[in-house]
């Protein structure tokens, strides 16, 4: 559910937007509108993830073709590792938008011995994703792959998202 500040963004984001203000306001315009907001945005816009489960970090190759290491893992000091692993103990995921998260990975993977930079730039890979169209109308920061934002709406957005914008 947007907030009304949120739907006078959007309700000005359609009306700026000659094809999508074109569209009726009715439900099959509105659903057209919600379709398009719901598309990976171009030109591409970078987030942070908000639930990353650990099995993402250690099992998957990122889309900036880094992997885990789980040399570099088991040389980190025991501190770090149990550090790692608090990390996860309490849901299995970490939110990486939160500036703290990433701060720790930077913490437990320091210094320049034992594949720790490729290890931390595995981490900062694997925490981002693609935006879509709505969720980087929303979103504060540059976006690139770089400098990901972060969301302050994440996920789809309904018709009724876009009845309500264009009602107000």
């Amino acid at each position: 559910m947007l907030t009304p500040a949120q739907l006078v963004i959007l309700r000005a984001d359609i009306a700026a937007d000659p094809v999508l203000a074109a569209f009726p306001n009715n439900a099959d315009g509105n659903f057209a509108i919600a379709a398009a907001y719901n598309l990976p945005a171009e030109p591409a816009f970078t987030v942070w993830r908000t639930s990353v489960p650990e099995s993402d970090f250690t099992d998957l190759t990122s889309a900036e073709a880094t992997t885990w290491s789980w040399t570099a893992y088991i040389a980190r000091s025991q501190g770090e590792r149990d550090g790692w692993a608090r990390m996860f103990a309490a849901t299995g995921s970490v939110n990486t938008a939160r500036a703290n998260v990433r701060q720790a990975f930077l913490d437990i993977f320091s210094g320049a011995q034992n594949n720790a930079p490729a290890q931390r730039a595995h981490c900062a890979a694997i925490a981002k994703r693609a935006a879509t169209r709505a969720e980087k109308l929303f979103a504060t920061g540059t976006g690139s792959l770089a400098s990901p934002a972060t969301m302050s709406v994440e996920g789809t957005l309904s018709y009724q998202d876009i009845e309500d914008a264009r009602r107000n």
